[in-house]
């Protein structure tokens, strides 16, 4: 038979309630406070679900009407240095911590609302109604509510996407010293998606300042708790990773206060994260001003005991209990919040008849639309821009991978707001290749070996950009890495400038190598280029040399947008010029190298595919030109580069390795034909690899990807199709 011992976790997990004793001692002050911000919150969301009606607000309108309780409580204890961010049910917390920076001192629910309420109150509904008064200027809408000033980071639309953000910011905290903490609201269906799991567990480890606040309002749209997980409490989840956690009743604010209380020492303590679940319940249906009986998921007597517990009667009824207040001040508090949404509504909107429009002249301009989705690259005006044909500094062959760790080091060395995070890139003498060499020993406390968990390091990285006091540089071991971490590349750090309204910066650089024909096959073999070129808000450089590298890597680490550096492994182990000493030069994002004069043939190609072209080109003898792209996102084609190479020889040829599906070649092909049409004597022509993705087989893989062969083949076949010479 064998012998069982009983396991205890050391994570502390228990459920609080207020009791009438902290009723009666808590500040009249706060009470005050308390009632005002949820009253307001409750008048502003009735007035979203009453536009919404009238067909004035486009898109949805997540109400979180009957969930306040959990938003201003567990957020009046915050300071306006302290962070917070939510999911696509965010109005309450946006509007709790927003009324807590423009109302420091708190508010007094007899007297008139305090300065900055009702332009606030104002702004945000322009926001949700989608108009350029908002916060960011209309784009974000009732799911993307973002200001800064008042330490809201940003609610998001993806079930669960923000949390890894929340990590990062609450990283920067921990790093700056301060006592900071940051809240990440998020509800009963995100607890069970992955990138949430992931950022508990990597919170835990590096002990962040970090509160993951679940809303449990018992239904994912209709979907319940109990039919969702064995465990509906949900603040069990941080037993698994040694996170305290709190289980509070949401609509007794004072209860969501005191656990928030609880949570905040420990994370000024630097103790780690918390966890608070508070049990809610939202009065309408996921979206729009519909009860959720409507659709027969739950009965009007549920809806009819939670609405009977509401928290704006618990506050009202214990202030006046209290004799802090009567009905009637209650009232009128009711009136004040409901006649500042009549004025924001109405400074917004005006009579069409029997209805009412949008002020035409408050939606944002069409010519708005793509503004923002990168930055002008200004931040680069004023670097030293080389190339190495009139490089003055010492050159000596280096190999690429030591080129990598050298001018990382460099960065590093010269600039305390570099850090980089990645999996294993602190072990192995430099990771997996060696290109983080040396860094760890130097830096150990901007080295950070995660866990595998690319969701949550993505996300992190993302987190600490948008914070702007550091610049993260992440690196993915393979790039098909990118698929696992798909919602915080693309979703996340891809759109934030541009979905927060244009005018934030996302300082990243996320470092990757491409990895075909070293036997790793499908999973571990991609070019991932043509993925992010068709994905807004990337920049991506590809160097094809040791010179290049350094140069396009510095300019990497200036931008403040997110940068792709690709790398290839054919390319580690060669060797090639390098700077001997001079690290600190840049070459400009945006600006192709001709590396290869010639006449009859354009020939245009990236990473290690420029070096395979140029041997073929030499020893076919043929009058070719060829163009190392260097830069391969959308806005950073070298165009005039490109235009006067296809004007003069008339005749184009894309080379690139990979794959056809994910073929980057089909943007660039797209382009040039629209763009230098009149220049062709013949069709672009492309070389690729096949549409499989490489298999572990060396000959399969070989018959997978394009080289030499394939290279020789199309230019011969290109040449052969050449046409007439254009005519004068």
């Amino acid at each position: 038979m064998p012998r069982t011992k009983r396991l205890a976790s050391t994570a502390p997990w228990v459920e609080l309630s207020s009791s009438r004793s902290d009723w009666q001692k808590v500040e009249p002050r706060l009470l005050g406070t308390l009632l005002t911000n949820l009253h307001l919150i409750r008048a502003f969301e009735e007035k979203v679900l009453e536009l919404t009606g009238e067909g004035l607000v486009h898109g949805p309108a997540h109400s979180s009407i009957g969930q306040e309780g959990g938003a201003a409580g567990s957020i009046v204890g915050l300071r306006s240095s302290d962070q917070v961010n939510g999911s696509h049910r965010g109005h309450h917390q946006f509007l709790a911590k927003a009324l807590g920076h423009v109302t420091p001192g708190g508010q007094d629910p007899l007297a008139e609302l305090g300065e900055g309420v009702e332009p606030l109150l104002q702004r945000t509904l322009a926001e949700i109604m989608g108009l350029s008064p908002g916060f960011c200027k209309g784009r974000g809408g009732s799911m993307h509510l973002r200001w800064e000033e008042a330490g809201v980071l940003g609610t998001n639309a993806i079930v669960g996407g923000g949390v890894p953000m929340a990590a990062g910011a609450a990283w920067a905290h921990k790093r700056a010293g301060r006592g900071d903490v940051v809240v990440s609201y998020f509800g009963d269906g995100a607890v069970n998606i992955g990138s949430v799991l992931e950022t508990m567990n990597l919170a835990g480890a590096w002990s962040l300042p970090l509160c993951f606040f679940i809303e449990n309002n018992l239904y994912a749209v209709a979907t319940t708790v109990a039919e969702s997980t064995a465990e509906p409490r949900l603040s069990a989840r941080g037993q698994a990773f040694n996170i305290p956690a709190w289980r509070v009743d949401g609509m007794d604010p004072l209860a969501v206060k005191l656990a928030m209380d609880q949570a905040l020492a420990h994370m000024r303590a630097g103790r780690g994260p918390t966890i608070v679940e508070a049990e809610v319940y939202r009065y309408f249906h996921q979206s729009g001003p519909v009860a959720g009986s409507a659709f027969g998921y739950r009965s009007k007597e549920e809806e009819a005991a939670w609405r009977a517990r509401d928290p704006l009667e618990r506050v009202a009824g214990e202030m006046i209990g209290r004799g802090l207040l009567d009905r009637a001040a209650v009232d009128a508090l009711r009136s004040r919040a409901l006649e500042a949404m009549a004025r924001a509504a109405e400074a917004l909107t005006e009579p069409a008849g029997n209805r009412r429009r949008v002020r035409e002249a408050l939606w944002p301009k069409p010519a708005f639309r793509d503004h923002g989705i990168r930055g002008d690259l200004s931040e680069l005006d004023g670097r030293r821009f080389e190339e190495l044909p009139t490089f003055a500094g010492r050159i000596e062959e280096r190999k690429f991978v030591d080129t990598i760790a050298d001018v990382l080091h460099r960065r590093m060395a010269t600039d305390e707001t570099v850090v980089i995070l990645g999996e294993d890139i602190h072990r192995l003498k430099g990771g997996t290749n060696g290109a983080t060499r040396g860094l760890a020993q130097d830096f150990p406390d901007r080295v950070l070996g995660t866990p595998i968990s690319e969701n949550a390091f993505m996300g992190l990285g993302g987190g600490v950009a948008m914070d702007g006091r550091y610049k993260p540089i992440i690196e993915f071991m393979y790039p098909d890495f990118m698929w696992v971490a798909a919602d915080q590349v693309f979703n996340q750090v891809g759109k934030a400038r541009h979905m927060f309204g244009g005018d934030i910066d996302m300082p990243l650089v996320l470092r990757t190598k491409v990895a075909m024909g070293t036997g790793y096959g499908s999973q571990h073999s991609m070019d991932p280029a043509g993925v992010f070129a068709t994905s807004v808000g990337w920049r991506i450089l590809a160097p094809s040399t040791p010179f290049d590298y350094v140069g396009l890597m510095n300019s990497a680490l200036a931008c403040r947008d997110p940068v792709l550096v690709l790398e290839h492994v054919d390319l580690y182990n060669s060797s090639g010029p390098a700077p001997a000493e001079d690290l600190d030069y840049c070459i400009p994002i945006g600006k192709a190298a001709v590396v290869r004069r010639g006449g009859e043939l354009t020939i245009l190609t990236y990473l290690s595919m420029t070096r395979v072209v140029q041997e073929v080109v030499e020893r076919l003898g043929l009058d070719a030109e060829i163009v190392d792209l260097r830069s391969l996102d959308r806005a950073s084609l070298d165009w005039e580069t490109i235009g006067a190479s296809v004007r003069k020889t008339n005749n184009v040829l894309i080379v690139e390795q990979g794959a056809l599906g994910t073929s980057y070649g089909t943007l660039l092909g797209d382009e040039l034909q629209r763009r230098l049409f009149d220049w062709l004597d013949q069709p672009v022509k492309r070389v690729h690899g096949g549409e499989a993705a490489p298999s572990v087989s060396k000959v399969l893989e070989r018959a997978t990807l394009a080289g030499a062969e394939e290279i020789e083949a199309a230019l011969r076949q290109v040449m052969a199709d050449k046409g007439r010479p254009r005519a004068a």
